[in-house]
């Protein structure tokens, strides 16, 4: 189709830059998808933070500085934050006619605060649809506004309102070397990569690693802080730092359990520090305490070899082959884990296979297609006036 190319916002949210330093979830995704979504063809003009990094077509930026650690301040401190981000978003809708779709990431206001603003929306759903009842139990996209999930098991979950707008889920994916290494010889310790909170189950693993002898390697952040020297310094100057609920959590919860020999905390690692970490592991552990609805520490995991043990709860049943590329035992049920583990039982699971399902179902190129697939469908879709007329993309 001749004409310009397709042009989509793609909204990162106020939060942390893209790519993130460290941890950052969705800004992980959105690092992964944005070069394929370019090498397709599309246009990608990208709403962030001052930091960014990545290479876009152009960027809408509020704040000059990432704001991921007000995220978990009183709502009466922290409000502004999201409606400061969105109000510039909409500016910059309203005042350009040439972009075509919104592809929203931010969570709760990304679904409701675009419709009326110009072009269709695409709001991906990278968390537990349990939250936000009232919002999700009544939501009318208005023939405007369309969701996808991040799995099949998380959209299975979304009340019927919110189901009736989706187009489908898109996995999660994560970055594959192009002449990958000479295979690692892995230890045999278990690896956590996750945030600390409780919602990832830490304090569980820990626990099951003082039960089975296995060694824990804890890599995340907890809350805002990074390391254990950030965490040590934040608790001597600032009074608030407790107040964090993570924080909170991990020090009454975990830290008690971490001896720096059964139980370490490495930190949030980045890079080629955290693939080494996770390349050498025995395997990943996974006990989860929610319906788990991404998984992307799961599929880092498979590409670079190491399997996955856990509870079988929200997405890890799609994404793992059970006695191949992972083991999972039902949700809760921490004397079969513990069992699983003190048997060696993951030393029976196929690395070359862990990495051939990487390959095969969980690359950058598939999810950037997945997604192209999901922008078609919208614009098909949507009601109100005809956008300009499109260039198909390439792929």
């Amino acid at each position: 189709m001749a004409g310009r190319p397709l042009t989509v916002l793609v909204d990162a949210g106020p939060w942390l830059p893209v790519p993130p330093e460290g941890y950052g979830g969705i800004e992980a995704v959105l690092a992964t998808l944005i070069p394929e979504l370019r090498r397709l063809g599309v246009r990608v003009v990208l709403a962030t933070v001052g930091t960014s990094r990545i290479e876009v077509d152009e960027r809408v930026t509020t704040f000059a500085e990432p704001r991921f650690a007000a995220i978990a301040e009183p709502y009466n401190r922290v409000m502004g934050v999201v409606a400061a981000h969105v109000d510039r978003v909409r500016q910059e809708l309203r005042g350009r006619d040439d972009i075509d779709l919104v592809h929203s990431h931010l969570e709760a206001w990304g679904l409701v605060s675009y419709a009326d603003a110009g072009p269709p929306v695409l709001h991906t759903l990278h968390w537990d649809l349990a939250k936000h009842p009232e919002l999700y139990g009544r939501f009318d996209g208005q023939g405007r506004v369309f969701v996808n999930g991040v799995s099949g098991s998380q959209l299975a979950g979304a009340p019927p309102a919110l189901r009736r707008h989706a187009l489908g889920h898109v996995h999660l994916a994560t970055p594959l070397a192009d002449e990958p290494g000479p295979p690692v010889a892995p230890a045999d310790h278990l690896v956590v990569l996750a945030r600390l909170t409780p919602a990832k189950g830490q304090d569980a693993a820990a626990r099951l690693a003082h039960r089975t002898g296995r060694r824990v390697v804890l890599a995340g952040p907890v809350g805002p802080h990074h390391s254990a020297a950030a965490l040590e310094a934040a608790l001597a100057t600032d009074p608030r730092a407790r107040e964090h609920p993570d924080v909170r959590w991990f020090l009454d919860e975990v830290s008690p359990l971490i001896d720096g020999d059964r139980v370490r905390w490495a930190g949030a690692l980045r890079g080629a520090d955290r693939d080494r970490l996770v390349a050498g592991a025995a395997a990943q552990l996974c006990p989860l305490q929610w319906e788990e609805p991404g998984g992307t520490g799961v599929v880092e995991s498979l590409a670079l070899g190491t399997p996955v043990v856990g509870y079988a709860r929200g997405c890890l049943p799609e994404l793992l082959d059970e006695g191949s590329t992972g083991l999972l035992v039902p949700r809760d049920e921490e004397d079969a884990l513990a069992d699983l583990l003190a048997a060696r039982a993951d030393r029976s699971l196929d690395r070359d296979a862990c990495r051939a399902a990487a390959r095969r179902r969980f690359t950058p190129a598939a999810m950037a297609r997945g997604y192209l697939d999901l922008y078609r469908e919208v614009l098909a879709l949507a009601t109100g006036p005809a956008r300009s007329p499109l260039l198909t993309p390439t792929g």
